[in-house]
């Protein structure tokens, strides 16, 4: 049997990403201190009630970063492939911590919709476009930087704070405008509505990864067949298993059936040629096995 484990490096993808995250969570610390201060003066319990939406977030940019730095360290005795899986750790944790948020945020807004609480409507709309400038620029550091759970988990983070603060203003200006106070919780409860479809979507993918699912845009069946068209010595490619061992690394396990094995040096390298340039597979785990004593085998 012969195992092929090109040893290939993504450390760079996930110290990137790590630096992203230490100056999102830098901004979102520094605006969540700015938008306290100013709730305090104005006497505005929403603008108080965002800056500790944003002390969530902070808190799950936090976490994305430790775990970032835990992704890029390398394999141990215990942990052939490291800790690239702290990622899922931490985008899990952000999932739950933004359904946590959710709860507390709908049930202020359900009381607020029988007992209106009056808002400063010029303070709010003048620290919620500050804060929607600053989530706009943290979304903009997150999306440009390397794509892994962590940084999704991060970004719907960010998102959700991101339409919180566009709430914010706009429902300080209908306020500032007309008065009408419920206006606010209602606009919050849409906000919570929309971070909960993009939590569970990142939850089923994070869920897809435990479960060694085959990573979201690969078909295995093509895989199978692109690994078959691969070298014209191969009989039949079978028992093959591909699942995500990070965002950065996708594993794939197979048997492949020869004609001959003296040809397994060239069809080694053009599967794995094959499996990197089409699918993004860099970490194949490959069984040949020649076609005709299998199948004396099986007759036996």
């Amino acid at each position: 049997m012969s195992h092929d484990h090109p040893n290939h490096h993504h450390d760079h993808g996930s110290h990137g990403a790590g630096r992203t995250l230490w100056l999102a969570l830098a901004l979102t610390l520094g605006f969540a201190a700015v938008e306290a201060v100013a709730g305090w003066w104005a006497g505005s319990l929403a603008l108080l009630g965002d800056a500790g939406h944003m002390l969530t977030d902070a808190a799950a940019l936090g976490i994305g970063a430790v775990a970032a730095r835990l992704s890029a360290l390398g394999p141990t005795r215990r942990l052939s492939y490291g800790w690239k899986r702290a990622e899922l750790v931490g985008a899990l944790v952000n999932v739950l911590f933004m359904y946590a948020v959710v709860v507390l945020v709908a049930w202020s807004a359900l009381r607020r919709l029988g007992n209106p609480v009056d808002v400063d409507a010029s303070a709010v709309i003048l620290v919620g476009s500050l804060g929607l400038g600053i989530n706009l620029l943290v979304a903009w550091l997150l999306h440009r930087g390397e794509q892994t759970l962590n940084t999704q988990g991060a970004l719907l983070h960010v998102m959700g704070d991101l339409l919180g603060s566009l709430a914010a203003v706009t429902a300080g200006v209908i306020i500032w405008a007309t008065g009408w106070l419920p206006i606010d919780p209602l606009l919050s409860l849409f906000v919570c509505a929309l971070i909960v479809v993009s939590s569970t979507r990142l939850l089923l993918n994070a869920l897809n990864v435990v479960m060694a699912g085959v990573p979201r845009g690969l078909d295995l069946a093509e895989i199978q067949a692109a690994m078959q068209d691969a070298h014209p010595s191969i009989a039949d490619v079978h028992h093959v298993h591909v699942w995500s061992v990070s965002s950065e690394t996708i594993a794939l396990s197979a048997h492949v059936e020869m004609q001959t094995m003296n040809d397994w040096p060239a069809v080694l390298a053009a599967i794995r040629h094959r499996l990197h340039q089409a699918f993004d597979i860099d970490h194949p785990t490959l069984q040949p096995e020649v076609a005709a004593v299998d199948r004396d085998c099986a007759r036996c």
